[in-house]
């Protein structure tokens, strides 16, 4: 077990570990600053939820092993209770992407298909995504991960999740691009809950 030099060059240098953490910082405030702005659309709004939610609860989680990759995320609101979820989570995944996603399974689950499906236009061509995985808890995205909701696609949308008890419906932004580097998680993240109001409002 010899480390290369690439490795070795890597473990030994500190400005590597001080940009991390120093980049770790910003995106921790970010996420706050996130909360907040969530928090303040969320005020008054009209929503189709589980039995015991409680729109004041949220978190704030930090890890390393995201498939090996670094990552910091919110969930604003945060609704996990039993079988029921209604959560929306503002991921950061070094190495991949920001994804802004709604959680959805339980009780409501027959209303928020219906909804899907008589709104689907209103959803669809919003650079809005349905996973195509198994679980809630695949964060990667493309072709076999996930399916943009286009207005041709209600069909084959309604195909996947017919069956499923579960339903993900996210949004990817690369980390590239401008609105991420200028630190615009919170206006991102308020503007995709939006757009998935039609999903989740009565």
């Amino acid at each position: 077990m010899l480390f290369t030099d690439d490795e070795t060059a890597l473990l030994a240098d500190a400005q590597f570990f001080r940009k991390k953490a120093a980049i770790t910082t910003k995106i921790r405030a970010m996420l706050e600053a996130t909360h907040g702005a969530l928090r303040n659309d969320l005020k008054g709004l009209s929503l189709v939820v589980p039995p015991d939610f409680d729109l004041n609860l949220h978190q704030l989680v930090k890890g390393e092993h995201l498939e090996d990759f670094p990552y910091q995320y919110l969930d604003c609101p945060k609704h996990f209770s039993g079988a029921n979820t209604f959560t929306f989570r503002t991921l950061v995944w070094w190495g991949h992407h920001v994804t802004y996603a709604i959680l959805l399974e339980g009780s409501e689950m027959g209303r928020y298909k219906r909804q899907l499906f008589g709104r689907f236009h209103q959803l669809a061509g919003r650079d809005l995504e349905v996973s195509l995985a198994p679980s809630l808890w695949e964060w990667k995205r493309g072709e076999g991960y996930t399916l943009p909701i286009t207005h041709d696609r209600k069909a084959q949308i309604a195909a996947v999740v017919a069956e499923r008890s579960f339903l993900k419906v996210l949004r990817c932004v690369p980390l590239e691009d401008p609105r991420v580097r200028e630190g615009q998680l919170a206006r991102m993240a308020c503007e995709t809950f939006r757009l998935m109001h039609p999903l989740v409002t009565p």
